[in-house]
C-alpha cells in the first residue's frame, strides 16, 4: 500500500524505487559512499570559551548531535556534555573479528526522511545486509527450516492480520496522533492482547511471537500494539517495506555522520562528563557533572535516553509528562545486542525464536571473514550472558542452528548507566497519555530523544527529528 506522497508528515511513504531511481546522491545498491567523514577531533578547553553558553547539550547520541549543529548553525554558542568517552550514544560503531560491526542501532533507510536527508546531505552510502540463504523459525514440534520468501512471507501474512486497520488509525504514521479517535482504546492493547484476539493457530503465533517479545522487552504483555503498528505503518502497511528496514547500513558506519555532522559544526564538546545536575538560577541554567565540573548556559537540551532522566537532579523538577515518562520508561531495559562470529555447515541463515524459549530471539547474518561469518544477534534475557561462549552456543541450537563459535562480543544496553535501556518501545497507554506533551519544553530546557520522536521512534531517524524539533524549540525560548 506504498504511496508516492511525501513521507515528512501528512500521509504515507514515499516509493523506494522512486527514491533508488532519483539517487539523490546516494547508492543504496552498490554501498558506495563519499569519502568517509573526517573523525571528529573534540576541542579542548580554553580560557576563550565564554562564561556563558548559549545552550548546553546533555548527550552526544544523534538527537544531541543533530540539535548542537542546528543551534551551531544558527549562530549560537553551543557546549556539549557526553558521559562515555566516546560520541554514539545507543549507536557504537566498532571492530570485531577484522570487520566493521554495530553494537547499537544500525538499519537506515532512504525512506526515512531524516536520516535520507542527513545521508544526502554528506555523500553517505548505504551497504546492504547480506540475504540470508535459509532461515529458521519456531513450529509447534520444534524449529524449522524454510526458505527465506517462504519463512518470511508467512510471518509477513500473519502481521498483516494483526495490523489490520492501521492504515486507517495510522494514517499518518508521522503523525501518531492524527487519529486518536481510533486510538482511544486500540492503544490500551498490549500485543499479548492482540495477538489473543486475533484467534491465531499455534503455527502463525509462533511466526510472530519472538518478534513481538523481543520487541516488547521479552514479554509480548509489556509492549504496544500501537508501537509496532506504527512501524509497520511507517514501513508501507505492508510486508515488503517492513522486511526492508532491516537490511541496509551507513557504508562509514553510524558514527561516520555523526563526525560529518559535528565537523560542519563545531561545538565545543567534552566527553567523559556524566551530568548530575541541570539548575535554573534567575535567566541561566547551571549544569554540574559527576565530577563538580559546572557549566553554564542560557538554555539546556538534554539529549539522554528517557530512562536516563531519573538519574539527574533538576532543579526546578521536571514538567508533569516528563516525571511520568522518566518513572515509566521507555527503553527496553532488559536490551541486549551482541555479535557472534562462526562457521556454520548451515551457511548465512536467519533465526528466530519463540517468546519464552531460546535465550537469543533473533539472529541475522552479517559479513564473511577469512575464517567464519559473523551475525547480530538480540537478546532480553537478563541471565543470559552475551560474551558465554557456551550459552551462545547453546541459545543457538536452540533455534534450530547448528554453529561453532569462534568468538563473541555483547552489548548489554540495560546495564549501561548512561543508557539504562535499549531500543525504544512504548508500552500500552503511553502513546495517547505521554504525547506531545513530553516533547514540550520546559522553562528554556528542551527534550530530545529518539525515544519521544513522533516517527521512526526507537530509530536513528526519530532521533534526529527529534533533535531538529528541540533546536528549533530552544532557539525560540532563548
Amino acid at each position: 500500500m506504498q504511496n508516492s506522497k511525501s513521507s515528512s508528515g501528512s500521509a504515507g511513504r514515499i516509493s523506494r524505487r522512486s527514491i533508488l531511481r532519483a539517487g539523490a546522491g546516494i547508492t543504496a545498491a552498490t554501498a558506495v559512499a563519499a569519502t568517509a567523514p573526517e573523525v571528529f577531533a573534540p576541542a579542548q578547553a580554553s580560557a576563550a570559551e565564554p562564561a556563558v553558553y548559549d545552550v548546553i547539550v546533555v548527550g552526544a547520541g544523534y538527537a544531541g548531535v543533530t540539535a548542537a549543529r542546528e543551534l551551531r548553525l544558527k549562530g549560537y554558542q553551543v557546549l556539549i556534555l557526553e558521559a562515555r568517552n566516546r560520541i554514539g550514544g545507543r549507536t557504537w560503531t566498532d571492530t570485531f573479528a577484522g570487520k566493521q560491526i554495530e553494537l547499537g542501532g544500525t538499519w537506515v533507510e532512504l525512506t526515512q526522511p531524516h536520516v535520507g536527508a542527513e545521508l544526502k546531505r554528506y555523500g553517505i552510502g548505504l551497504v546492504p545486509d547480506a540475504a540470508p540463504e535459509r532461515t529458521f523459525f519456531p513450529t509447534p514440534s520444534g524449529p524449522a527450516e524454510f526458505t527465506p520468501d517462504e519463512g518470511f512471507t508467512r510471518m509477513g501474512a500473519t502481521y498483516e492480520r494483526i495490523f489490520e486497520g492501521s492504515n486507517q488509525y495510522f494514517e499518518r504514521p508521522f503523525e501518531p496522533l492524527y487519529r486518536a479517535d481510533l486510538l482511544k482504546d486500540l492503544d490500551k492493547l498490549s500485543l499479548r492482547a492482540r495477538l489473543n484476539q486475533m484467534g491465531l493457530t499455534p503455527e502463525q503465533e509462533l511466526l510472530v511471537n519472538g518478534q513481538t517479545a523481543v520487541y516488547s522487552g521479552g514479554s509480548s504483555a509489556t509492549g504496544a500494539l500501537t508501537m509496532l503498528a506504527q512501524w509497520w505503518a511507517l514501513s508501507g502497511w505492508n510486508n515488503d517495506g517492513w522486511n526492508e528496514t532491516m537490511k541496509y547500513r551507513m557504508s562509514t558506519g553510524t558514527v561516520g555522520l555523526l563526525n560529518a555532522m559535528l565537523n560542519e559544526a563545531q561545538p565545543t564538546v567534552r566527553l567523559s562528563s556524566p551530568v548530575a545536575q541541570i539548575a535554573l538560577s534567575g535567566s541561566t541554567y547551571h549544569v554540574t557533572t559527576q565530577a563538580g565540573v559546572t557549566s553554564s548556559a542560557k538554555g539546556v537540551v538534554l539529549a539522554v535516553p528517557v530512562n536516563v532522566w531519573q538519574s539527574i537532579k533538576f532543579t526546578p523538577s521536571l514538567p508533569a509528562a516528563q516525571t511520568t515518562a522518566a518513572a515509566q520508561g521507555i527503553g527496553v531495559k532488559t536490551g541486549t545486542k551482541l555479535w557472534i562470529h562462526a562457521r556454520s555447515p548451515q551457511g548465512r541463515f536467519y533465526a528466530q525464536g519463540a517468546e519464552g524459549g531460546s535465550p537469543i530471539t533473533m539472529m541475522i547474518p552479517d559479513k564473511v571473514t577469512s575464517s567464519g561469518l559473523l551475525y547480530s544477534a538480540f537478546s532480553t534475557d537478563p541471565a543470559f550472558d552475551p560474551t558465554n561462549t557456551a550459552q551462545v552456543t547453546a541459545a543457538v541450537s536452540q533455534l534450530g542452528a547448528n554453529i561453532e563459535v569462534l568468538g563473541v562480543k555483547g552489548q548489554r544496553w540495560g546495564s549501561d548507566a548512561y543508557s539504562r535501556g535499549g531500543w525504544a518501545f512504548r508500552k500500552p497507554g503511553q502513546l495517547t497519555g505521554l504525547y506531545p506533551n513530553v516533547q514540550q519544553p520546559g522553562s528554556r530546557l528542551a527534550f530530545a530523544s529518539g525515544d519521544i520522536a513522533n516517527g521512526w521512534s526507537g530509530y536513528i531517524d526519530g532521533a534526529i527529528e527529534s533533535g531538529l524539533r528541540a533546536a528549533q524549540q530552544i532557539a525560540a525560548l532563548i
